[in-house]
Order: C-alpha cells, then sequence, then structure tokens
C-alpha cells in the first residue's frame, strides 16, 4: 500500500540543510500563506508545515535533492536531462500571474500571493514517475486544484481543464532551437472530475523550499497517477471547456500519447515497454522495479475510469 497515514519525513532528516537550494523560502502559514521575498530561516512556519504532512503522502524514500533538481524534462530549457538545470535560471518568475478563464462564473487573473491566500500549504509525498521509464519520489509543498476551481465555480457545461506554459523565447533557450520538438506553447488538459480529485495539486515548491526553474516554477500541476509530462510546468492560464482540449505530445504523435495518459504498466509505448521503471539516485546498479497501475493510487483513482477500456483511452 503506497498510501499511508504515518508522518510525513523531516527534509532535515534526509537531506542536509546545505544541499537545498539558496533561493526564498515559503511562508507556511494559513491565512498568510505565500511566497515570501527573500531567503529566512527555517523557523515556525516550516516546523509547522512539517507538522501537518497530507494523508496522501506516501511511506516511500524520496528522492534526493540534488537528483529531483538536476534530471529533469523541460524542453523549453533544452531536450538533454541536465539542460533545464543549466539554463532556467534566465526565467523570470515575480511577477507571475494567472489566468483562469472559459466556462466559469468568477474568470479571475490571479497574481501568485492572491493564488495563495486562502489555503494552507503542505507538504506532501507523491511518487511521479515520467513515460521513459524513471520514477522519483518527490515531497512536492502544494495545494489541491480544486481549491482555485471552487474560487471560479465552474459551468455546469466544463468538462475539461485546458493548461497553458508561458512562452517567453527571450528567457527559454529551447523556444529558439533551430529545430523544435513541440508546437509552443506547451499545453496540457484534464477531465474536470480528474481536476477535482485531492490527489491533483498546484506545486509551488519541493523540500519545503520554493519550487526551483527547472522544476517548474513558480507554480506548476502534479497528477502524480499519470505519467510526468501530464504534469505541465510554469502555468500561465487555466481554461475551462466543454470539449477535450488538445495536448502538446498528443499533438505531436498521438499514436504514442494519449490524452489520459495514466501510468498502465499493461499498455506499452510503441517503443518500449512500461512494464517497469528506473528509480533515479539509487546507483548504477540500481534494479527496474515493476509499474504499478496508475502509479500505486488505483485505490483514490480508478473508480475515476470505470467502464473505460484503458488500451483504448491510453
Amino acid at each position: 500500500m503506497l498510501i499511508s497515514h504515518a508522518p510525513l519525513i523531516r527534509p532535515s532528516e534526509i537531506t542536509p540543510r546545505g544541499v537545498y537550494l539558496n533561493r526564498r523560502s515559503l511562508m507556511l502559514g494559513a491565512a498568510a500563506a505565500g511566497l515570501s521575498a527573500a531567503m529566512a530561516p527555517r523557523g515556525a512556519e516550516a516546523a509547522q508545515l512539517e507538522a501537518s504532512p497530507s494523508p496522501l503522502s506516501t511511506d516511500e524514500e524520496p528522492t534526493a535533492l540534488e537528483h529531483i533538481t538536476n534530471y529533469n524534462n523541460y524542453y523549453e530549457f533544452g531536450t538533454g536531462k541536465e539542460d533545464p538545470a543549466k539554463n532556467a535560471h534566465t526565467l523570470t518568475t515575480e511577477p507571475w500571474t494567472v489566468k483562469v478563464d472559459g466556462l466559469v462564473s468568477r474568470p479571475a487573473e490571479f497574481d501568485l500571493d492572491d493564488l495563495l491566500k486562502p489555503v494552507t500549504l503542505e507538504e506532501r509525498i507523491y511518487r511521479l514517475r515520467c513515460v521513459e521509464g524513471w520514477s522519483m519520489v518527490i515531497p512536492w509543498v502544494g495545494f489541491p486544484l480544486s481549491e482555485v476551481l471552487n474560487r471560479v465555480e465552474p459551468l455546469g457545461s466544463a468538462k475539461f481543464l485546458a493548461f497553458e506554459t508561458v512562452v517567453r523565447p527571450d528567457e527559454m533557450p529551447g523556444l529558439r532551437a533551430f529545430f523544435n520538438v513541440l508546437d509552443w506553447p506547451y499545453v496540457e488538459g484534464l477531465r474536470l472530475d480528474e481536476a477535482m480529485h485531492p490527489l491533483a495539486i498546484l506545486a509551488v515548491g519541493l523540500y519545503g523550499e520554493t519550487l526551483p526553474n527547472q522544476n517548474g516554477a513558480p507554480i506548476r500541476l502534479v497528477v502524480p497517477w499519470k505519467y510526468g509530462f501530464k504534469s505541465i510546468k510554469s502555468i500561465v492560464r487555466i481554461t475551462l471547456t466543454e470539449g477535450q482540449p488538445p495536448t502538446s505530445w498528443n499533438k505531436q504523435n498521438p499514436r504514442e500519447y494519449g490524452f489520459y495518459s495514466n501510468v498502465n504498466p499493461e499498455v506499452d509505448h510503441p517503443r518500449w515497454s512500461q512494464a517497469t521503471e528506473l528509480p533515479i539516485g539509487q546507483g548504477l546498479f540500481a534494479k527496474r522495479k515493476p509499474t504499478l497501475m496508475f502509479n500505486g493510487y488505483g485505490d483514490e483513482v480508478a473508480q475515476l475510469y470505470a467502464g473505460m477500456d484503458l488500451t483504448k483511452f491510453y
């Protein structure tokens, strides 16, 4: 069983404080929750964070911060796994706004502080895997996407969400490449019921620190029962729609990448098996391990797909 109600391991007990990114700390209060403007010492706010872990946290050991922040897919900063860590420092993340529009009663454009004020941030550990067959366990700092959706009040006709990543060629060298793997902006989508599930979160940090640029700063989606490319980074717009929205990898190659992209070891990618995965950060001789249906979150999310042919709706 991957979901545990056991207390979350403190970041200081997993990775030395000196390894943490030299970035702004998170102000982790209730009504005053938001991002601070400068680095602050670890104190009562962080202690409060660690004392209130999400009951959805896995009891697996987290991946070390150095691996989480140096092995990334973020093609806007390069196609190599180490490119985002080298290049993403050019992205300006302050100020930042997220527009939420479409089939809603109260469309809004939130700056990041306003987006965070009504919620209490919690540290959560999720198992996040990518379609390439590698996996990590990441202690995200975030809150349910449903908190934002409830504020804008979706209309009865809304069935899907369309997400869009920022496009800044001057700050994103991957957008200036001679050959682009994808059309920009990067876009993704979820069904509304998927988006309302408590496991679908908007992450603003990891390991108790502000989210690094290469991991999708300042705000990104995390959908842990789906392959990693569904968890869109650096979000600037969320639009509620009646019809299924286009998604970047599905547009690029619909035969290989479906809209749902649920972790499913029984359905192979056309070019490789998805039955096993390689945990990142466990050394050169790390053994592959069996991939679990819905990434191990079947008890929580399988009902969302009752009656669906998951070999067709992949």
